[in-house]
């Protein structure tokens, strides 16, 4: 068994207050198509979607971004396609909750992903320098095998995001591969 790591592709990161735009709404489809697949492959597929409160005036974020993915707004909801197939797939998804870049760090996904057996996960999503990126490094610090599907990640920048492709396979000896 393999994981699917599927990174904050909600709409306050595609098209809301801390959006990546264009980069982000290209690869919606190559996002939704992958969760599907592992999810007919009966993979463990997994929602790391960022989660912030209100006034969060201590979070170490608050000094670098406007408030985003705020708890109960719509700019938390998935975007376009990754939303239908979420929807389509619920019940076989599992839906975690993150408040810091990389999806480990103050999460139970290790456990999740070591009950089961998985030494091997996928990462996709946004943003490929930054959430992606911290996720990434940290899975190499826990010893997991790690692709990265390089038309199912995207950033707000540009350099940073090929900076990070070449990162993941250069130093942390991801796999960086097309999705077909």
């Amino acid at each position: 068994m393999k994981a699917l790591i599927v990174i904050d592709f909600t709409h306050d990161f595609v098209d809301g207050k801390l959006p990546v735009g264009e980069a982000a709404v290209a690869i919606q489809h190559t996002v939704a198509e992958l969760t599907r697949r592992y999810v007919e492959q009966q993979d463990f597929v997994v929602m790391a979607v960022d989660l912030h409160e209100e006034n969060e005036a201590y979070h170490p974020e608050a000094k670098l971004f406007p408030p985003h993915n705020l708890r109960g707004t719509e700019g938390r909801n998935l975007f376009g396609a990754l939303e239908s197939a979420y929807k389509e797939n619920k019940e076989q998804i599992y839906w975690m909750d993150k408040s810091r870049y990389s999806a480990f760090c103050g999460t139970d996904l290790d456990v999740k992903l070591r009950e089961r057996g998985i030494r091997e996960i996928s990462l996709i999503g946004v943003c490929t320098d930054i959430c992606v990126l911290h996720t990434a490094v940290d899975a190499y610090n826990l010893g997991y095998n790690i692709t990265v599907y390089k038309d199912a990640v995207a950033s707000f920048n540009a350099a940073g995001h090929d900076w990070a492709l070449t990162h993941f396979e250069g130093t942390l000896g991801a796999r960086v591969i097309n999705s077909n």
